[in-house]
Parts: C-alpha cells; structure tokens; sequence
C-alpha cells in the first residue's frame, strides 16, 4: 500500500508543446517504475522477501465463514507481522481505520489508472460486466466447470440456428408437412419465452408468472386478447406436458419452425393424411424433425467441415481460462457433445490463441464428452475413457487428472478431485439443463452465460430517455388521477348527503366540481393513449415483438431473468468477461429493492 501513495502522487508537467508531453510522460513512468524498485528493497538494500516467503494460503482445512457467509477458503495471510514488512511505513497504517481505508482506496484506484488496468467497478457497469446475483468468492473455489455449446463457445446464430432450422424443415416435408415460402427469420423469438402447446401460443411472462404478451403463430396478440386467454392463469413450467421454456439460443430454432406450422395448421394448409393434428401434435412434429437433424449428424458434420463459418471466435477466452489454471483452479469441461466435434470445435476455437503451442486439452483438467446432462448432475451412467485420437472407448471405474471421457456422473468427479458442493463453479448457458439442475442436486456454485445481455445493456441505455419521459407521463397521470378519484369520492358522498373529505372539498359548487372532473377526464384519456404506444414500443431496440430480455412491461423482471436471480450466482455475456476480473475476485450481490424502500420522512416532517 505505501508503493501505491508513491505511485499515486500526481505529476504536473511543466509547460511544453503538445509534440513534448509524450515524452515527459514516458519519463515520468520512468520515474514510477523507479519509485516500485525503491518499495521492493529493504532497508540494508536487499530485496524484500515476496510470495511464499511473505503470503500462506488458507486451506480448506483451516478456513472460515466471513460477515457475509462466504468460505475464506483460498484467501492469502501474511506470515510476517503485517507493520513489520513495511518497515519504516508502520505509520501510514495507523490510526482510525476508516481514514487509513478512505486514503489506501484512493491512492488503489489511482495505482490502477496508472497501470492501465481496468478495474472490476468500471468493467461491471459496461456491457462486458459480470452481474452478481449472490455472493461468490471467487477464492474458495477449487474448481470451475464449463460447458462448451455456447458457453466456451458462441456461434453465429444466423449460421448455426439458420442451418438448424433448415435440416427441421427438410424434415418437415419428408414427413409431408407444407414448408414451402417459410424462411428463418430469428427476430420472431428470443430466449426466456415459452411455448403454449395447448393453444398454439408463444408467450413472454413476469416474475410471477403472469402472461404479458403472446403470440399465435406468427401474429401477435392484443392485450385485451392477451388477458381473455391468460387472464386467469399463469404460466407453470412444471407442467411440461404444456408448457416448452426457451431457455438457450437452440431453441430458437425449433420455436420458429412451430410458430410457422401453426400458421399452416390454422389456414388448413396441413394434408389430412398426417392425421388429426391439435396444437400439441404439431409441436412434438417439429420437435422430432429438429432432433433428427441432430442425431443424423448431418448438421454437426457441416459444421465440423467449415467451422470457420459457425463460430465467432473470443482471443481473450482461452487467456481468461489460462488466468484461473494458473490461479490454482481444477478446469472442467462437460459437455453433451460427442468426443469427434468437441475435438474439432475446441482446437479451431482455442488453439491459435493459446501460448507456447499448447493445446486446448492442456487448460483442463478433466474432460467429459457425452455427458448427457442433466442426467449427468442427477444419476451415475457408466463411465468410458476416450483412449485414441478416433474416439475408441474402454469402461473404467474412476476419473483421473488429465482425464478424458464419455458418460459418468458428477458425483465421479466430485470424489475423483476431491471437491465437493460449493468448492465447485459451472458455468453454463442453459437455465435448466446447466444451472438449476447443478445448483439444485450438488449445491454448486453457478454462472449463467447470456450473450444477448450485451445487446440488451446497449439497448436499454438507447431507450433511457424514451422511458423516463414515459415514467414522467405515469407520475403525471397519478397526479391528475389522484385528484380526480378524490373528486368523484366528494361526488359520491355528496349525492347521498354527506359532506366530503374536507370543508374546502365541501364547499365547491356543482358545476366547479363536474367541469373540474371533466377536464381530469379528458387529459387522463389522452395520457391512456400516449402511455399505451409508448409502452408498447418499449424495448423495441431489443427486440420489436418482445421487448426486452430481462423485463416484463415497464416496472417488472421477466420470468427468465427471475430464473437467472433463482439459480445463477453470476451471470455474463461471455466466459472472456472474466479476465477483467481476476481469479480472485469477490462478488457481491447488490442490495436488493423493496416496495416500502422509499425515502423514509424525516422525524421533524414526521411530527
């Protein structure tokens, strides 16, 4: 901490010419790296004992639980006395804690001006950040688990879900389904809405499960019809028979392609030869016409020929994972990807930006293929170990370091690297099959990857000035309204002979008070028109139909941001977001708002 006041003295220039400040500017971090090798020798002129000398590392033997329940497992001690290291800078960090932590915190954020590094504050309010649902310490955790399909990799959702639904139609009309004019169009669907099967319905509900917009086929609803058909319901995804949950990018695919058939289905476009068909029918059609395409291996084999096309590559991903390897974390990869394309995918994706001609098989720890999760986090399948470069299998019975297999279970790995419940992080895209089954089952610890939330972060910054003058409008139809309703009250009891609420409600004459409401009126219907576009436009630079992915209307979260707060400890657009972070990051999850969190009166206004 004394080297960071040195560092963070402010440096005046003198006067000089625009073409000179470059290099006075160079001279002056001369200067400061000077300053650093100054801090770094002791006071005899010998260099000052670093690392293993200096710091121990709390082991999970030996750790506790912090003021805010997080294991201090992985935390660093200072084996020498703390003022004796600093030698003749004892004093710097006596006194009030609170000043010395006011004056250490100032001269920390100018240290990392200084150096160039984005801190952690600044890179969460971007839309590169890492969001924080619940407390993680980063520290305590031992290892970390990803997933790979839009995880440690992103495709191209045009690519990749185009081709998907492409190989589903092809499927559709062997089957004899009219497919003929329909064309991939993604901006019909987005991830956290769900599936009607019963009534031929994509649907987008709140929190609680109350259905806010809809969509028949490909024709939205109108709220009124909206609230006919949902108002007395709300959406329960344990009723799976019904309801389908979009809950990744592949989704969007099968969604699109039933969303179009229940237009032909409507419009009587569908041969009575395929049978009777319901709503319900046509999705387990589309459904099994979008598995074929996956299991054939026809869509997987053009991808692996060119992936080049499907996939957006991320240079700072494999950095970031090589970050947490060198920090002492145990890397998992699990995923339900067979060995030959996970191969193929990761060495085009990670190897030619890894360093000293590694591998992308170095970074982890232990691999798992096929994993058929979520099974994988509830049951034990046989394990195989992949033994040659072809993919040839042979049954084991235990999971080593530096590993590779097929099948297995999450309970194997646990035992096989020794860790166990929340030691562990995975890091997955999909809310059910990655997040709440590991959370729910093993008490992992858990992260979300949203691509589309960088989208959605610059989107609501383009939107902030269309819904402030939107909130404006609805405060000011409060205002209008409140008078209004306390004026029909006076009304009220006026007709039935009683006096109002006050003498001066009492006292108005019959014609101030009807020409007063009337005016209320009419100025309340015309901001029930100007509210009512607006909020039907809001979110539109997301998504015209949808809106925003994380909001349900104006005030509330939508039920797929409600999942992501339920079982994801942190959420973020991409596995390279962590390299602004560090390993040994602490998360802390904000405070959270309340209806009655209103500035409270003070006592004097009070009384």
């Amino acid at each position: 901490m004394l080297l960071w006041r040195d560092m963070a003295t402010k440096t005046r220039f003198p006067s000089c010419s625009a073409a000179e400040l470059p290099d006075l500017r160079k001279r002056s971090k001369r200067r400061s790296l000077r300053m650093i090798k100054c801090r770094a020798a002791g006071a005899d002129g010998g260099r000052v004992a670093v690392g293993d000398d200096v710091f121990s590392v709390t082991t999970s033997s030996k750790y506790e639980v912090d003021y805010l329940g997080q294991s201090t497992k992985g935390d660093l001690n200072l084996k020498l006395d703390p003022l004796q290291s600093f030698g003749d800078g004892q004093a710097t960090l006596e006194g009030p804690i609170e000043e010395v932590a006011r004056t250490e915190a100032q001269a920390a954020e100018n240290l990392i001006r200084e150096l160039g590094i984005q801190g952690p504050f600044s890179a969460q309010h971007s839309p590169r950040g890492i969001f924080c649902s619940r407390t993680l310490n980063l520290r305590s955790i031992s290892a970390i688990g990803y997933d790979m399909d839009y995880t440690l990799m992103h495709y191209n959702v045009m690519a990749w879900e185009g081709k998907a639904y492409d190989y589903c139609m092809e499927n559709l009309k062997s089957m004899g389904f009219p497919v003929d004019g329909l064309a991939f169009d993604p901006e019909l669907v987005i991830r956290g809405l769900m599936i009607d099967k019963e009534k031929g319905n994509l649907v987008k509900a709140d929190r609680f499960g109350y259905v806010k917009r809809a969509m028949h086929g490909t024709k939205m609803l109108s709220n009124k019809a909206v609230s006919e058909i949902y108002g007395r319901e709300l959406v329960d995804l344990r009723n799976q028979s019904r309801w389908e949950f979009l809950n990744t990018f592949f989704s969007v695919s099968e969604a699109l392609a039933y969303a179009q058939m229940v237009d032909r289905l409507d419009d009587g476009c569908i041969s009575e030869d395929l049978g009777t068909l319901d709503y319900k029918g046509l999705y387990k059609a589309v459904a099994k016409a979008l598995f074929r395409a996956h299991v054939e291996g026809q869509l997987k084999s053009e991808i692996m020929s060119k992936p080049e096309l499907f996939v957006e590559p991320d240079p700072e991903l494999p950095l970031a994972l090589l970050d947490q390897k060198e920090a002492g974390k145990k890397l998992l990869l699990i995923t339900n990807s067979d060995y030959h394309y996970t191969d193929k995918m990761m060495k085009h994706s990670f190897n030619k930006f890894l360093p000293n001609d590694m591998d992308w098989r170095d970074l982890f720890d232990m691999v798992i293929v096929s994993a058929r999760k979520p099974e994988f986090f509830q049951m034990s399948h046989p394990l195989y170990e992949v033994v040659t470069g072809e993919g040839l299998m042979r049954p084991c019975f235990k999971a080593e370091t530096g590993g590779l297999y097929s099948g297995g279970s999450a309970q194997m790995i646990e035992s096989s690297l020794n860790v166990h419940g929340d030691e562990i992080l995975y890091v997955g895209d999909h809310i059910y099959t990655d997040v709440s089954v590991s959370k729910v089952h093993l008490r992992w610890r858990t992260a979300l990857i949203c691509r589309e939330l960088e989208e959605e972060y610059m989107a609501l910054i383009g939107s902030r000035g269309h819904r402030e003058e939107l909130i404006e409008l609805i405060n000011q139809k409060e205002v209008v309204g409140d008078l209004f309703n306390q004026l029909r009250l006076a009304l009220q009891r006026r007709s039935k002979g009683r006096p109002a609420q006050t003498l001066a409600a009492t006292n108005l004459d019959d014609q101030e008070l009807t020409e007063t409401m009337q005016k209320l009126l009419i100025v309340m219907q015309r901001l029930d028109d100007k509210i009512g576009l607006m909020l039907e436009t809001d979110g539109e630079l997301f998504n015209k139909r949808w809106g925003f992915l994380s909001r349900a209307g104006l005030w509330d979260k939508s039920h797929l941001m409600r999942q992501i707060e339920k079982y994801a400890d942190i959420y973020t657009s991409r596995v390279s977001n962590f390299l602004n972070y560090t390993p040994f990051m602490y998360f802390r999850s904000q405070e959270q708002s309340l209806a009655h969190d209103s500035p409270l009166p003070d006592a004097d206004t009070e009384n």
